[in-house]
């Protein structure tokens, strides 16, 4: 969840190739239908699969969890990208993005020095563009759903139910490569597994070796209360 929501970070970075993109060359066709290329490029995928089938955020790049192994927390959490708060979120992510491309299209003739190909190249620009719009919607629409399910209340997220194994796969995209699990084990949880069985048995050693020296050497109780009382009285007689 907190690698996803770091995705966010990335989001000047897609932006400003965006806006490199753009500053190449002069415009071929109306501003109106180039700003309605690149945005639907951008915004159209990356919209239709949060309204219908959400990331699978138990995922990196092309690698995801295999659904059967998941918890039933994390069956929760899927629950929650799949409400209506997310879809809602969604759109208000994708209008509040074309309105930043709409602003770098105008500051677009700023950056043209510093265009990547020459001005002859425009639809390369426009491609770079698309590309770039593109993944800024991909981060920035996990990352706000991500945001809107670790915002959820324990009482509300306590009342969601898990979502069903068998139709995980039709309800979320999911990598196509699928392992056990994303992360090795920490070396916490190996050591926690190691030193528990290593202190029993060291405990065991103990009260084994403490028993058996107490029967090799063993040691009379109290040797100084006990004994002392009758030679004291002893030698008062001989006195």
């Amino acid at each position: 969840m907190w690698i996803h929501l770091s995705g966010v970070a990335t989001l000047p970075i897609f932006l400003g190739l965006c806006l490199l993109g753009l500053a190449v060359g002069s415009p071929l066709l109306p501003v109106w239908l180039e700003i309605f290329l690149v945005a639907v490029a951008g915004i159209v995928p990356v919209l239709w699969m949060q309204w219908f089938r959400p990331f699978y955020i138990f995922s990196i790049l092309v690698v995801a969890v295999k659904p059967q192994n998941l918890t039933s927390v994390q069956q929760r959490i899927l629950t929650r990208f799949k409400t209506k708060l997310n879809q809602g979120l969604a759109l208000f992510v994708a209008v509040l993005l074309a309105v930043i491309l709409w602003q770098l299209y105008r500051w677009a003739p700023l950056a043209a020095s510093v265009a990547p190909f020459p001005p002859s190249w425009r639809w390369a620009g426009l491609l770079l563009a698309a590309s770039a719009f593109l993944s800024s919607n991909l981060f920035f629409q996990v990352s706000a759903s991500v945001m809107a399910v670790l915002l959820t209340p324990e009482s509300e997220f306590a009342a969601t139910k898990p979502h069903v194994l068998e139709k995980i796969r039709q309800d979320f995209t999911i990598a196509p490569w699928q392992v056990d699990r994303l992360l090795p084990a920490f070396a916490a949880e190996t050591t926690a597994t190691v030193a528990a069985p290593v202190e029993s048995i060291g405990s065991a050693s103990a009260i084994g070796n403490s028993s058996v020296g107490s029967l090799v050497n063993p040691k009379p109780a109290e040797s100084n209360g006990f004994k002392s009382l009758p030679e004291q009285s002893s030698e008062k007689k001989l006195n």
